[in-house]
């Protein structure tokens, strides 16, 4: 059975700022996967795709692959991208 639920979607570092917000909200059909989340945000933000298309998501604090599917219990999702240093 499938079910249509917003998601709240923290953005960090240079996906909040080619975003220009720190938080996207996305409605999508569950069950849905990371990789499906991910495709929302940057249907949704154009200007910040190729950084969220480069970009992990971390569930409740945890980065999570691909095909983790996103649970109604999960309470946190937020969109890194890769963080380069020296």
């Amino acid at each position: 059975m499938t079910s249509t639920a917003p998601l709240r979607i923290l953005l960090f570092a240079g996906v909040r700022d080619a975003a220009g917000c720190d938080v996207a909200n996305v409605a999508v059909d569950h069950p849905v996967t990371a990789a499906k989340v991910i495709e929302s945000v940057a249907a949704q933000i154009p200007a910040a795709a190729p950084l969220i298309g480069v970009s992990r998501l971390a569930v409740d604090g945890r980065y999570v692959g691909p095909d983790h599917v996103i649970r109604h219990a999960d309470v946190e999702l937020a969109l890194i991208p890769p963080v380069s240093g020296g």
